[in-house]
């Protein structure tokens, strides 16, 4: 692991310990070994002053939201010291209750909710607290003898603490095991299946504390020649994908959008032998399930089967883990291992797939680490069960918002470089959905600055081009359910697309597609017949003219003249009409 602590760029935080927080907050944060998405959490210790003006002893630990590698100062939330200390002293408090205490503790209602390991920070007493996920602990804590192997390792230069729920029991755990506890005698703590702690009084110190103590994991890793990752070629099956894409829609009771990960160590990974025996017992830790589930689906053999069986499985599993008043979750795996493919990342939009993705080859390589010493040995069902119907998340399931109206939805938008395809993509993208946005003209490539569009160079003619371009949007986002053509002269190009993509289409989500142009109605004929067996519904849209053919029923809008927003507007409006 590398030490990233610069002496110039620390020394314009010398004065400023929130700072100097948010500085060796990102330098963890840049490392995708140590935390990802939002994991791991960081704090200091502050006077500071109240609304008042009095002096108060508060804590700042970073918000709910917030990712260690970009946040900033507005991202710590200010705690009342001594109400979290005193927190710890109940014998039993709800998840829910300690949020609300927190939230009332805050110095400032309008910062991020604290984290809820916030009374575990406070009750280490040094200024500065790192919290990470670290890979290489994880993969020592994730096997049968993990606790045996950690005490060897780390001696008496940590705390051990067994696994226990995160939260206030864990919290409460702490403040019983170290109540006589010489903290000074300490490097850090190791909090078993879970992750690792480090502090000081010293922002650096406590810094490069973590960096020394994660190295010392990957040094005993390498030592046991636990580092290797499979790697191997993969193939590409586009169509295949976008059928699984569609079915695990149906299953989440959602469009959701479908990223492969085609990399070598992915492929590695899904060929491993004996893979279903060990990739699907359980996370990391039991914080990734919240965003990933307990397991992945493995499509083996017929891969609809296998999705429907993860289904099945899933139902049961709740119902085994379930007390009363739970609400169950969609049955649809959060991630799959495609054998001699890949893996795959299922979610919402192009960004929480990526996020899912990220998740699942990370576990992928420490899973591989945790095999090499002896097996893989996550926490058990229930203990996963417990934080993935944890209080807290069930709360938010029950107050989520609605999203946006094509969320999990795929375009694709020709001509995409001109004033019609860019304002065609861009009100896509507002409205949630995922788009392919093609022109001939190379600059297209750097035309939108989203992670939600995929945008390429390719003349529609070309059909070969066409379908390369078609087998990156596939890997991409899972497939196709919009498609807004933006006609040229050359009248060729359509039966070109067409050919392309109506084979993505009849595998897409309520498909449609829309043709935009000068006589575009004369093209309906056309479209009709290439899609006359489908279950795609067909417009076009005639700015000359101000009218717009559905399924060759013209609804003159004269009357209104056809700008490029409107034309927009209409084409994504006939798309939520599809979606709904």
């Amino acid at each position: 692991m590398k030490n990233r602590w610069n002496e110039n760029e620390a020394a314009q935080f010398a004065n400023d310990p929130q700072g100097m927080r948010v500085y060796t907050s990102r330098l963890l944060g840049q490392e995708p070994e140590l935390v990802l998405h939002g994991g791991g959490n960081t704090s200091v210790k502050m006077t500071t002053s109240d609304f008042f003006g009095d002096s108060v002893e508060a804590l700042f630990v970073k918000g709910s939201g917030w990712d260690l590698g970009t946040i900033e100062k507005e991202g710590f939330a200010p705690e009342r010291l001594d109400v979290l200390k005193r927190l710890a002293e109940f014998d039993s408090l709800s998840d829910s209750d300690m949020v609300e205490q927190q939230r009332i503790a805050l110095l400032d209602s309008k910062a991020p909710n604290a984290s809820v390991e916030a009374i575990l920070h406070a009750l280490i007493p040094f200024r500065y607290v790192d919290h990470t996920h670290a890979n290489a602990a994880i993969a020592i804590c994730n096997t049968e003898d993990g606790e045996q192997r950690i005490r060897k390792l780390y001696g008496d230069r940590v705390i051990v603490i067994p696994y226990v729920m995160p939260g206030f029991a864990l919290a409460k755990l702490v403040y019983q095991l170290t109540q006589n506890v010489d903290w000074k005698a300490y490097e850090g703590m190791i909090l078993m299946n879970h992750g690792v702690f480090t502090f000081s009084n010293d922002a650096r110190e406590s810094y490069e504390r973590m960096i020394n103590l994660v190295n010392k994991a990957e040094e005993y890793l390498q030592n046991k020649n636990a580092t290797r990752t499979a790697i191997a070629e993969g193939k590409p099956s586009v169509l295949e994908l976008a059928l699984i894409r569609r079915n695990v829609s149906e299953i989440r009771g959602l469009p959701i959008i479908a990223q492969c990960d085609r990399s070598p160590e992915a492929v590695g990974y899904s060929n491993l032998p004996d893979l279903p025996s060990f990739a699907a017992q359980g996370p990391l830790t039991p914080d990734h399930s919240i965003f990933a589930k307990r397991i992945p689906a493995i499509l083996d053999g017929d891969p609809l089967e296998a999705l429907d069986s993860y289904a099945t499985d899933y139902r049961a599993y709740f119902e085994r883990n379930a007390s009363e008043g739970l609400t169950c979750l969609d049955q649809a795996p959060r991630w799959a291992i495609w054998p001699g493919h890949g893996i795959l990342s299922f979610g919402l939009n192009a960004k929480n797939a990526s996020v899912i993705g990220d998740i699942a080859i990370n576990t992928s390589q420490v899973v591989q680490m945790s095999q090499a010493l002896g097996g893989w040995a996550p926490l058990s069902e229930s203990d996963v069960f417990e934080v993935e119907y944890w209080e807290l998340e069930q709360a938010k399931l029950k107050s989520n918002k609605g999203s946006a109206p094509l969320e999990g939805k795929i375009a694709l938008v020709t001509q995409a470089a001109s004033k019609l395809g860019v304002t065609s993509v861009h009100t896509l993208l507002a409205q949630g959905a995922a788009v392919i946005a093609l022109d001939r003209d190379p600059k297209i490539v750097s035309a939108f600055n989203s992670p939600a569009c995929l945008a390429l160079a390719c003349s529609i003619g070309d059909t070969n081009a066409l379908r390369l371009a078609m087998e990156q949007a596939t890997e991409t986002f899972g497939g196709l359910d919009i498609l807004v053509v933006n006609k040229t002269s050359q009248t060729n190009e359509i039966s070109s697309l067409l050919q392309v993509a109506i084979p993505f289409l009849e595998l897409g989500i309520n498909p449609s597609i829309s043709i935009v142009g000068t006589n575009a109605a004369a093209d309906l004929q056309e479209v009709h017949d290439a899609t006359r067996e489908t279950s795609i519904h067909v417009s076009s849209i005639d700015p000359s003219s101000h009218t717009v053919y559905t399924s060759y029923r013209a609804d003159n809008s004269s009357a209104v003249p056809l700008c490029s927003q409107t034309i927009a507007r209409i084409v994504t409006t006939s798309a939520i009409e599809r979606h709904d």
